[in-house]
């Protein structure tokens, strides 16, 4: 078996990986690099609804699967296999799916319907068939060189229907977990699926391909739990029932938008969604039926519609909870407007924000977010930052994986050596040997198992 680590290894985002069995390749993921969409908005305002495969690769936004030519794996493409629904694993799919016409695109539902709304909002069309499997269920996948099953194991992340994927083939098993955390307490959904991980790993897994993202954090991820009892706190300390209440999460986090709700019915307060990719994922987990708050909410996505209601939300600030994009400070993004004044609606002192997200770690959003909590400060609005918990597994849930799967290799992947260096030390401590069975990786790279 040939794995090359397209990207996602050097960066935390452009997630891709390639495995060659024989005369077949599959993919797994495709995803853009966020903080160069960012820049761009920036720059070329007047493109970033319109861009194309052409200006996403010359930003940088996109893994560089030009490699696959030079390695002659491009025409061996046989499946392109998607996680989840996160950007940093779907996003280049649509401008990169068309080099590998034959290829069929296979993810769980929600999963697809994401795609789908991505090619219609990008007018994009593609040629490739979309496979939707669901959790906890296989797919088989026919090659020149043979037939390979890939099993979707129902994973806990930070969106819904998650999946685990093990891909069965006559050269090896691989195991790819991008990305994973343990939670026994989800808000939607039932907990991973531990029994069949368990029964996986007495058949062998020769290959774990493994979110490293927080390896070097000491500790194991709180559940989501932990992060609703957060926002229940924070939405009940607001007293002043006269004053704006604004909250931003990660669009695609179904699961903290239902805790949003729910708590922010009982304020009284007219619950309203600003903003494109709030329309797109809520619509999504519609269809798919997981979105048991959609009656609760009105949502709002073109911008016109958006300042309309701004404006008569300005007059009566008490009456309505906002939930809206711009967690990471985004150019263009409903919050980001709203701070710097681009809208009918003016903060002012006492008025609240709270930010239901982290800051994803890059540069950049770190830079963007600073700027905007001292705007929002300076106009003496009241903040409430970190009412979050990860979607990722940090070193103890990393080490409770390794130790259920018992993989022969492991390669920590989603992340630059600052992150995937912890993985290959706590590997180390469970009895991997640095360039035998744990490998360092970087993009481009081809491993040989």
């Amino acid at each position: 078996m040939e794995v090359c680590t397209v990207g996602g290894y050097d960066e935390v985002g452009k997630n891709m990986t390639a495995v060659k069995i024989k005369d077949d390749v599959i993919l797994f993921d495709a995803g853009v690099f966020l903080p160069a969409l960012v820049e761009f908005q920036e720059r070329e305002p007047e493109k970033s609804s319109s861009r194309t495969g052409i200006d996403m690769r010359r930003i940088g936004a996109l893994p560089d699967d030009t490699v696959l030519d030079k390695i002659g794996w491009r025409d061996k493409v046989r499946a392109i296999i998607i996680g989840h629904a996160h950007l940093d694993h779907i996003g280049a799919v649509p401008y990169i799916a068309s080099r590998y016409p034959k290829a069929k695109i296979i993810a769980t539902p929600f999963t697809i319907e994401f795609l789908e709304s991505m090619l219609r909002d990008e007018k994009i069309t593609l040629r490739n068939q979309r496979i939707k499997v669901n959790e906890n269920s296989t797919y088989v996948i026919k090659g020149k060189s043979g037939s390979y099953k890939a099993e979707f194991i129902h994973a806990t992340h930070s969106t819904i229907q998650c999946a685990f994927i093990c891909l069965y083939t006559d050269e090896g098993t691989l195991f790819y977990t991008l990305d994973f955390k343990f939670d026994d307490h989800p808000v939607i959904g039932k907990p991973s699926n531990y029994k069949r991980l368990g029964e996986i790993a007495k058949k062998g897994i020769d290959v774990l391909v493994a979110d490293a993202l927080y390896a070097g954090n000491e500790r194991r991820t709180p559940s989501e739990r932990i992060a609703r009892d957060l926002v229940e706190d924070a939405i009940n300390s607001v007293k002043d029932m006269n004053s704006a209440l604004i909250i931003s999460t990660f669009s695609s986090h179904i699961a903290r938008l239902k805790s949003i709700v729910d708590f922010g019915k009982k304020t009284g307060r007219k619950i309203v969604f600003l903003g494109r990719s709030l329309d797109r994922y809520v619509n999504c987990a519609v269809k798919v039926r997981l979105c048991p708050f959609r009656r609760d909410v009105m949502i709002l996505k073109y911008r016109k519609q958006i300042n309309s209601f701004l404006s008569k939300a300005n007059k009566d600030k008490g009456r309505y909870l906002i939930v809206c994009t711009g967690h990471q400070a985004e150019p263009g993004s409903v919050l980001d407007r709203i701070v710097k004044g681009e809208t009918p609606f003016t903060l002012e002192e006492g008025d609240n924000v709270l930010f239901s997200s982290s800051v994803i770690p890059v540069d950049k959003n770190i830079k963007s977010r600073e700027k905007m909590d001292n705007e929002l400060k300076k106009k003496g609005v009241r903040i409430q930052t970190d009412l979050h918990v990860s979607g990722h597994g940090s070193r103890e849930d990393l080490r409770n994986l390794i130790d259920l799967l018992k993989p022969t290799h492991l390669i920590p992947a989603h992340g630059g050596t600052d992150m995937t260096k912890p993985m290959i030390e706590l590997a180390s401590e469970l009895g991997y040997k640095s360039g035998k069975t744990s490998h360092m990786s970087s993009n481009g790279k081809v491993l040989k198992l």
